[in-house]
C-alpha cells in the first residue's frame, strides 16, 4: 500500500514550472474578458 504521507515528504516541484509560473504572472495576458470589453467599446465608439 501507498504511504501517502511518505511520498508528500519526497515531493519537489518541478523547477521549470516555477520559472513558467514568474514568467507568467510577470506579464500582462490579455483573456477573453479583456478581448469583449475592447470590442465593446470599439463598437459604442463607432455607433457614436
Amino acid at each position: 500500500m501507498i504511504n501517502f504521507e511518505e511520498e508528500l515528504k519526497k515531493f519537489y516541484p518541478s523547477l521549470e514550472i516555477e520559472d513558467a509560473e514568474d514568467a507568467l504572472y510577470r506579464k500582462n495576458l490579455t483573456d477573453i474578458a479583456d478581448l469583449v470589453v475592447d470590442i465593446v467599446k470599439e463598437v459604442k465608439e463607432e455607433e457614436e
